[in-house]
């Protein structure tokens, strides 16, 4: 078996022994010609009372040019997705700009699943007049007709039904 390290500039040759008295291997090989660099330029820390010279950062007191939390991180909405710079969408716009209810999907949904027999979900949406047809359809047949407002309900839960201004229901 053949030693790696044997007649490598830098390294002197094998050199057995007790542990610790081999070659330094985190040691880089001098070539002649070739500028040495440190280990590891981007790592070196800033002496005491100079700045780092990688950027500007903020120091404590002082405002943050970006308008960020600190941290970085951006400042919070408002709750419950109100928008007051936006009167005419307070709870924000779907992707295609139309403005969300003020109603909520997950509402209706499971007032529309477990209560659809009396038209709940319907009428929180403010569809009366779907909600006292599914209430006479349910009754009228004996519970079979229970089927439309279970479905309702799940379509509600999908988002594929507006509320009575045809606006979508918000998350």
């Amino acid at each position: 078996m053949t030693d790696p390290y044997q007649n490598q500039p830098g390294f002197g040759g094998p050199q057995y022994g007790p542990p610790g008295t081999g070659p330094d291997l985190n040691k880089q090989p001098e070539v002649p010609g070739q500028p040495q660099y440190p280990s590891d330029p981007y790592n070196q820390q800033p002496q005491y009372g100079q700045q780092p010279q990688y950027g500007q950062q903020p120091q404590y007191g002082q405002p943050d040019p970006y308008g960020q939390q600190p941290g970085g991180y951006p400042a919070a909405p408002y709750p419950g997705g109100y928008n007051p710079n936006d009167p005419e969408a307070p709870y924000g716009r779907d992707p295609f700009g139309v403005p969300f209810s003020d109603k909520q999907k997950l509402t209706a949904g499971l007032l529309q699943i477990f209560l659809g027999g009396f038209g709940i979900g319907r009428f929180y949406t403010g569809h009366t007049g779907i909600a006292i047809a599914q209430i006479a359809v349910t009754w009228l047949t004996c519970g079979f007709g229970g089927i439309w407002p279970l479905i309702d309900g799940i379509m509600m839960l999908t988002g594929k039904v507006p509320d009575s201004l045809g606006r979508p229901l918000r998350d």
